[in-house]
């Protein structure tokens, strides 16, 4: 059973539980949260309230978590590179082509699956399919992940990733030639209303904000470090598209004509964060796959 406090500030005052709470833990669903309301696992000031109450500033929430289910997802020795492990968190470096979690169409492989194998613990947060997993990258993205081993550590770690004290660096190659050497996108984020299956930038959409700088050019393309202030879904490839410089091999946001890479050209190589216990700062860093530093190489010939 695990239990969250939550003090409501000014900035989420006005939303509806699910969604104040959403924006606290964004790897809850706002459908989860709704049960739970129902199931009165989630009080505010001491009381149990409507799943369409709309929260007030300085509001007492308590979230006590109904208990977890034992895992019944599979676990596989997929030989995950994992590098940094204490008894709260790891950091594993996901190669490309890999799902994080199970879901529909996809049930073994992932990440988890992998993780289930080498790990002892992992959080229970997230329930029976993503357990110990605090943020996603795409399938044909690579590169670095938090993971918590215990609730405490998720909490700690999600509650960064809420606070935009986390950093996240990820290295893209993008069509088209940048010429200004940085710059900071600042558009909103939502469904695409013409097709759910996609993100795009919409008036109505959650705050997202990407930081990118040039590192080199290659005439059609360039080569660019995005620095994450917020994690949207499909951030950087929303983004680098709504600028006008879609990412390379990118199949839902990129161009027709493109480098045909088996997915598009974008790596997370650095995460940074405050160890949940010690409160240290700490950084990893993941070199670029074999196939990324190939494809650069050809390019600069």
């Amino acid at each position: 059973m695990g239990r969250f406090e939550y003090e409501i500030t000014e900035e989420l005052t006005g939303n509806r539980i699910d969604k104040a709470l959403a924006t606290l833990q964004p790897d809850w669903s706002r459908t989860q949260i709704q049960q739970w309301v129902k199931d009165e696992h989630i009080k505010v000031n001491d009381s149990s309230v409507k799943p369409n109450y709309k929260v007030k500033t300085d509001d007492q929430v308590i979230v006590e978590l109904p208990e977890v289910e034992e895992y019944d997802v599979e676990a596989e020795n997929l030989h995950l590179e994992i590098v940094y492990e204490d008894q709260d968190v790891l950091v594993v470096n996901k190669p490309v082509g890999m799902v994080v979690h199970p879901s529909a169409g996809h049930v073994s492989g992932t990440l988890v699956n992998g993780l289930m194998h080498q790990v002892t613990d992992l959080s229970g947060i997230n329930g029976v399919l993503r357990p110990g997993i605090v943020h996603r990258i795409d399938k044909d993205t690579s590169g670095l992940l938090m993971v918590a081993k215990n609730d405490k550590a998720h909490v700690s770690l999600v509650n960064q990733l809420v606070a935009k004290s986390v950093n996240r660096v990820y290295t893209a190659l993008v069509h088209g030639h940048i010429p200004h050497d940085n710059g900071t996108i600042d558009a909103p984020i939502g469904r695409d209303k013409r097709d759910r299956q996609r993100m795009a930038v919409v008036d109505e959409g959650k705050n997202a904000v990407t930081h990118f700088k040039v590192l080199e050019r290659f005439g059609a393309y360039t080569l660019v470090e995005c620095r994450l202030e917020t994690g949207r879904t499909h951030q950087i490839r929303v983004h680098m598209k709504y600028i006008g410089y879609p990412l390379v091999g990118d199949p839902k946001y990129g161009q027709r004509k493109t480098i045909d890479f088996g997915g598009q050209v974008l790596h997370a190589g650095t995460v940074g964060f405050d160890h949940p216990t010690t409160g240290e700062y700490m950084e990893f860093t993941a070199p670029l796959p074999e196939n990324y530093k190939q494809l650069l190489n050809e390019l600069r010939s």
